[in-house]
């Protein structure tokens, strides 16, 4: 079905809508990854956004229910060049469209994707409309000071506590690892789960104190999506553990353990989204390729704070220790969905931490 895409400032993308057909509105970024457009689109961090993919044809290995990072499709809309209609891989269940359809997404295709990356490089992020309809000046307006994700997370995580048992090993003793779900993905949860750790996952508006009474080992903030600046209630609380458990935060995570400890956080002008970001493991002077998802970014932490990583492309903050707080954060995706094994060594560091090793890199 024909459609448009509108954006915030004016410019218009005429395309066809495949998939969910619905009208949407939301942030627009952008992603310059090759393959795991489905994990991508089930990435809790990737909640209501509209998510352009800058590779050209989208969806030639297929998608499977094995691969989900979610429940459900996480993305709002899915912009792309072109489909793989005939998709070809011994793991392939279904093409890009009945996948779109299944989790409720729409898809916008037939639009050159890349004029579309280049516009969001340059003006920043931008919300857009997807509709099939001809909106006046004043509908287009309307739609976009209605949009709101101020309380996205809120949406996504768990609204009860539950338990999750780890694999058993022989040779160490059985530790509980706290996660506060602001977007918890399956493939971070199962790097925890396999290394023996009993799992407790909380809402993320859990108090301090519940947190604290379940005898707990350490505590992993996950990654999510939004801003940590409209998660205040969330920053108090983790100053309220600082010191008393060991912390590990990831992405969105990793940025409410910096407010939490006096550091700042600002908004990047267009994000880092890829699967090929590469970022500097400063004690070990050693290249990763990652993944990342996000917008914003640690901009300062305090003195005595330890940064561990930082972005090979603009300087960034991408990782703290603090010996004092017993706290490592990282911005990238340590848990190396869909490919790079780069930096998956991280977790043993964390396990390291975890278990009161001092030598943390």
């Amino acid at each position: 079905m024909k459609g448009k895409l509108i954006l915030e400032n004016g410019v218009v993308f005429k395309g066809k809508i495949f998939g969910k057909v619905d009208d949407v509105v939301g942030e627009i970024i952008f992603n310059t990854s090759m393959v795991g457009y489905q994990e991508l689109m089930t990435d809790s961090s990737s909640h209501d956004q509209m998510i352009v993919m800058t590779y050209p044809m989208i969806g030639n290995y297929g998608l499977n229910l094995e691969d989900m990072e979610s429940r459900n499709g996480r993305a709002k809309a899915f912009i792309i060049r072109e489909e793989a209609k005939l998709p070809n891989n011994f793991r392939s269940e279904m093409t890009l469209n009945g996948f779109l359809k299944q989790q409720n997404i729409v898809g916008f295709k037939g639009i050159d994707t890349r004029h579309l990356t280049q516009i969001l490089r340059e003006s920043g992020p931008m919300k857009g409309i997807i509709t099939t309809k001809e909106l006046s000046l004043k509908e287009i307006q309307e739609k976009f000071l209605e949009y709101t994700n101020k309380d996205i997370v809120s949406s996504i995580s768990t609204t009860k506590k539950y338990i999750l048992e780890g694999v058993v090993k022989s040779d160490s003793k059985i530790k509980t690892l706290g996660i506060l779900d602001l977007g918890l993905t399956k493939t971070l949860k199962e790097n925890f789960l396999k290394r023996g750790y009993n799992c407790i996952v909380f809402p993320y508006n859990t108090k301090s104190e519940e947190l604290l009474s379940n005898n707990l080992d350490g505590l992993l903030i996950s990654d999510g999506p939004g801003s940590p600046l409209n998660l205040v209630e969330v920053t108090n609380e983790i100053k309220n553990i600082l010191e008393k458990i060991p912390l590990v935060g990831v992405g969105l995570g990793h940025q409410i353990i910096a407010l939490a400890i006096g550091g700042e956080i600002k908004q990047l002008k267009c994000g880092h989204r890829g699967g090929n970001t590469p970022v500097k493991n400063i004690k070990l002077n050693k290249i990763c390729i990652t993944n990342q998802n996000h917008s914003y970014y640690v901009s300062e932490i305090p003195k005595e704070v330890e940064i561990t990583y930082s972005n090979i492309s603009d300087k960034s903050i991408e990782g703290i220790y603090s010996k004092r707080f017993k706290a490592i954060g990282v911005q990238f995706n340590p848990e190396s969905w869909p490919g790079t094994q780069s930096s998956v060594d991280l977790f043993e560091n964390i396990d390291k931490m975890l278990n009161g090793g001092e030598n943390v890199r």
